[in-house]
């Protein structure tokens, strides 16, 4: 490979990793624009706008679409949040008194268990306890210093959507000349590979959207097929709010079907509880065997490829890594179809 194309790769890595840092509204922004340019282009056609005037309604109708669901979504979080915490003096006398008859000779973890491991369990529901109340004198002594820390971060989010929003709209107009300013940079000869290298990418990117639907789609439908196999209410509705965090890499399913089956414990429904520990572990599992498969086959590299990118980009800087890593693949495997990279050993 020459050493120019090496120069090339290592200067674009490194760009990319700092729009995923510090220019990360204005990466953000700018795939967005991307996805957004055959709609801008459609209606450019079809009303015979002018690209200001098309470019400037897509984006609006977009923000005002996220805004919406935001507002609907942050209402109806803080109502059922409201509802919660009236509830929480109930539910926490229910579990004082589940603990208490628990705790008895003739309770019903006695009732449900052999003696030996009754024992054993009732140990476990002790130590268990003693570490909720801990945790729970611990959140409260710290809950007004994560009050101030959010408090501190709402400036920064206010800044990160005004970048975004504005980036967004500028780029979205502005994105021919972008373009063109961009291959204006490399020669005759290289101009053509660079487009093809752009053409692959956003390729790749539509592809790569594409293929994190269809995984939150299986994975709605497993989820389904397993809540309404144990029977719970509103399946419908909690496979959704569970492919909704589960989209994020930093909660996931476990962070609604653990607690959910901690709770059912609790309340002495032993079955459901079991059973929602094996759904979150058949979501877990399933996730990890088919999206390596399904990202690979959409963006044209291996699962193998994708499972690594997935792997070394988390391990490097974190959740930002979990898409950084599958782009530096994608970004090199563009390179290598335009003919620019090209890995020959020779021994």
């Amino acid at each position: 490979m020459p050493l120019k194309t090496i120069v090339f790769i290592v200067v674009s890595i490194l760009l990319l990793y700092g729009l995923f840092t510090v220019g990360f509204p204005f990466l953000l922004a700018l795939l967005i624009a991307i996805l957004l340019e055959p709609v801008v282009l459609w209606m450019m056609r079809k009303f015979r706008f002018n690209r200001i005037v098309s470019a400037a309604i897509t984006c609006s109708l977009l923000i005002a679409g996220i805004l919406s669901a935001f507002f609907l979504i942050g209402l109806k979080i803080y109502l059922e949040f409201v509802e919660f915490v009236g509830k929480i003096p109930m539910i926490l006398s229910e579990v004082d008194l589940f603990v208490k008859e628990a705790l008895t000779g003739q309770g019903i973890i006695y009732r449900s268990f052999p003696v030996e491991w009754a024992g054993y369990i009732q140990s476990g529901l002790i130590m268990g306890v003693d570490s909720l109340t801990d945790g729970l004198n611990r959140i409260i002594s710290s809950a007004s210093g994560m009050i101030l820390n959010v408090a501190k971060t709402l400036p920064n989010l206010l800044i990160f959507s005004i970048v975004f929003i504005l980036a967004l709209f500028l780029i979205s107009i502005g994105l021919e000349q972008i373009k063109r300013t961009f291959l204006h940079w490399f020669s005759d000869g290289t101009r053509g590979k660079m487009e093809s290298v752009l053409s692959h990418l956003r390729e790749a990117i539509i592809g790569f959207l594409k293929a994190q639907i269809l995984i939150s789609v299986l994975t709605y439908i497993v989820t389904l097929i397993g809540l309404l196999f144990l029977g719970t209410g509103y399946p419908l509705a909690i496979a959704l709010i569970i492919i909704i965090v589960d989209l994020l890499p930093i909660l996931g399913t476990g962070s609604v079907l653990v607690p959910w089956a901690a709770y059912s414990f609790i309340q002495g429904d032993l079955n459901l509880a079991i059973g929602l520990l094996i759904l979150f572990l058949v979501i877990t599992v399933f996730r990890r065997i088919v999206e390596p498969k399904i990202v690979g086959d959409a963006v044209g590299i291996s699962a193998l490829a994708t499972l690594a990118s997935l792997y070394i980009g988390f391990k490097l800087i974190g959740v930002a890594g979990l898409f950084l890593g599958p782009i530096v693949i994608i970004f090199f495997q563009a390179l290598k179809k335009a003919g620019i990279a090209k890995i020959k050993i020779d021994l």
